[in-house]
């Protein structure tokens, strides 16, 4: 059985993550622990949907750092996915900023290496034309972060032209499918 490391950042399709991702990857036979930034857990708290995830999953959502000599809540994980990932936490994660739990988990896991690491850029085109993005992704590839991007996955807009679009589960589940078989 592999585990899942899932950061969710406060972006469209957060709200999805249990129903389009969590739930199929534990009918797979996952473990799937779950992280959000502050944000998202802000997001999600209020619909019932961070009570929701903890259910399905079995395990505490964590937005928070743990108590000094408390135990960790999630179990070793085979892969870690940062989805959907904004275009701040992947610029942080790309410089090492580690100033929530779960970009303090993503640099961990990106310093440490051993575990793969999926990320998919929930962005839209004047986040991606902004000078320092490509630099962001070029660190991240040559750390070895397998990025889910690309106008053959996620063709970039305008701000706020393509509301309600869906994320591009299929590629993401099957880029975390991989990336754990591959470890």
């Amino acid at each position: 059985m592999s585990t899942l490391g899932l950061i969710g950042c406060a972006a469209g399709g957060v709200e999805d993550l249990r129903g389009r991702l969590v739930e199929p990857l534990v009918a797979q036979g996952w473990q799937v622990a779950v992280t959000l930034t502050p944000a998202a857990a802000d997001w999600l708290t209020p619909t019932g949907e961070l009570d929701a995830i903890e259910k399905a999953t079995g395990y505490p959502v964590r937005s928070t750092p743990r108590l000094p000599g408390e135990p960790p809540p999630h179990p070793p994980v085979d892969c870690y996915a940062v989805v959907p990932a904004t275009a701040n936490t992947v610029a942080k994660l790309a410089l090492g900023i580690a100033d929530n739990q779960a970009l303090t988990t993503l640099c961990e896991a990106l310093g440490h290496g051993a575990v793969p690491l999926v990320a998919f850029p929930r962005i839209n085109a004047p986040h991606a034309r902004h000078p320092a993005w490509a630099g962001h992704i070029a660190t991240l590839r040559t750390a070895g972060v397998r990025l889910i991007m690309g106008d053959d996955v996620w063709p970039l807009h305008e701000p706020r032209s393509e509301p309600g679009r869906e994320l591009p589960w299929a590629a993401i589940t099957d880029a975390i499918v991989s990336a754990a078989q591959r470890a």
